[in-house]
């Protein structure tokens, strides 16, 4: 594949692929641009999710998301109506199935099938590729909430086309966040390539008048993911899709369990971002999202309220716009209505009780920002530099030269050498830092902070720790301290 690049798609580029992009599955044939824009402009004012969480930002509350996703659309439409209803949830999501996310919309099908003889959903999602626009019209006209499309596709083309025109009015993920912690053997070309197909459909939306909402995938593989690397990642991804003619974007961030770095990533976030988009003069308004603990959750049920009002804490305290909500039932698999919608009313009687209140005056979190903003900037220039001022060449070439390094992710363009560890305090920082193009001064801080650990817990440095902190939180503490 051709080199990518950071391009606006002209209309005959997108249009000489968009055809193949609606051919790949019967219920892509024949869909029309204009009869889409035409649908959506008929959706309410409140049912659109860039309007809702602008005005969110703008009124300073904390908006309420839950993931959820069936394979049948009636189950799917019970689904978010108990959620809408019971949880009174302020935003809704349908999660995507498996099968779809890799574009195998034959076993999709069959998923289907499966399901509507068992009785149950078969699928680990809503297969929107298959059910088409008329069928998912259905869904999004029967709910009172604004909409989006969460998945984790690395090629999501046919995806945003059909779930679009069906009245969808977000649309989450990005050509690195949903390749590199997702995929294996994916070049990363070709994704960045793909998602630019979706950023420049969702700019042909907003240049009709009809603002999509964006949010590249933040928390990456959700394990102990420093926040200077989900931070870098959520900045290129904005830019990226801003170049494409994107106006509504959230950015986003996952909890790793230290409440002042935690606040620090996300204050942080927000002042980059806006500060790179202001450089390349895009006029994009930014929101923001924090997702409450990715990782293992612990079995009891009412431990895994504390961790689920731990990160409504974080949320509220990082004046986040909108919190994706986690389930009592996460060890267990997917969760019921009935706990989906337990765990948007305990996040949600957080958010009222911290409602106003903010930490602000404390010196370690302004030492916390100011260290994050400095490893984000190393990275963003290392990438800037290694693509001649392009962000998407620079981001391939990165990942090639370790410039970019996710810990634990599958792909194998990664490299792989970087690994974090949680420091005294629970704050995660960089065991290994791989070729990650740190200054001296922030080596040697993270050094330090992982040195204290060592000393207090009376033990040597070493991947063990690393190990012990994966399983921490669900086994009740946050730093995997020795037994």
């Amino acid at each position: 594949m051709a080199e990518v690049r950071n391009k606006c798609l002209t209309i005959k580029e997108f249009e000489a692929v968009r055809q193949g992009v609606l051919n790949q599955w019967p219920t892509g044939k024949g869909l029309a641009l204009q009869e889409a824009f035409s649908y959506q402009k008929k959706i309410p004012k409140q049912k659109r999710f860039a309007e809702r969480i602008e005005e969110a930002m703008v009124k300073g509350e904390v908006l309420t998301q839950p993931r959820a996703g069936v394979a049948l659309i009636d189950q799917q439409i019970l689904l978010l109506k108990h959620l809408e209803a019971e949880g009174g949830a302020d935003l809704l999501s349908a999660t995507i199935d498996s099968y779809t996310r890799q574009n195998r919309y034959h076993e999709a099908q069959k998923g289907i099938e499966e399901s509507i003889n068992a009785g149950r959903s078969m699928l680990n999602g809503l297969p929107v590729v298959n059910y088409g626009v008329a069928s998912c019209r259905r869904l999004t006209e029967a709910l009172n909430r604004p909409l989006q499309v969460r998945h984790g596709t690395p090629d999501a083309r046919l995806l945003a086309e059909i779930s679009l025109a069906a009245g969808f009015t977000a649309f989450e993920g990005g050509g690195i966040s949903y390749n590199i912690p997702y995929a294996k053997n994916v070049p990363l070309e070709a994704t960045i390539y793909y998602w630019q197909y979706v950023d420049r459909l969702a700019g042909l939306y907003e240049e009709n008048g009809l603002s999509v909402n964006r949010e590249p995938f933040g928390p990456l593989t959700g394990t102990l993911v420093p926040p200077c690397l989900s931070n870098a990642v959520a900045i290129i991804e904005a830019l990226l899709a801003a170049e494409q003619g994107v106006k509504s974007i959230t950015v986003g961030y996952g909890q790793g369990g230290n409440l002042i770095q935690d606040v620090a990533a996300l204050r942080s976030l927000k002042q980059l971002v806006l500060e790179y988009m202001e450089r390349y003069n895009y006029k994009v308004k930014i929101t923001t999202v924090f997702h409450q603990w990715m990782g293992g959750f612990p079995p009891d049920e009412a431990k895994a309220f504390g961790v689920i009002a731990w990160g409504a804490v974080a949320a509220a305290f990082a004046n986040a716009t909108k919190v994706i909500v986690k389930t009592p039932h996460e060890a267990f698999g997917i969760p019921t209505k009935e706990a989906n919608a337990d765990g948007l009313k305990a996040t949600r009687q957080v958010l009222n009780i911290l409602q106003g209140q903010r930490i602000t005056e404390l010196q370690a979190l302004e030492e916390e920002t100011t260290i994050i903003t400095a490893e984000t900037k190393s990275l963003l220039d290392g990438v800037e530099r290694l693509g001649e001022g392009d962000w998407a060449l620079g981001t391939v070439r990165a990942f090639a030269a370790g410039v970019l390094d996710l810990p634990f992710a599958p792909s194998k363009l990664n490299r792989g050498k970087v690994m974090p560890i949680r420091d005294q305090e629970g704050a995660v920082r960089f065991l290994k830092h791989g070729n990650l193009p740190f200054t001296q001064e922030i080596i040697d801080f993270h050094r330090t902070k992982v040195s204290e650990r060592a000393k207090a817990e009376k033990r040597p440095v070493s991947l063990q720790m690393v190990i012990d902190d994966i399983y921490a939180i669900g086994k009740g503490m946050l730093v995997g301290k020795p037994s």
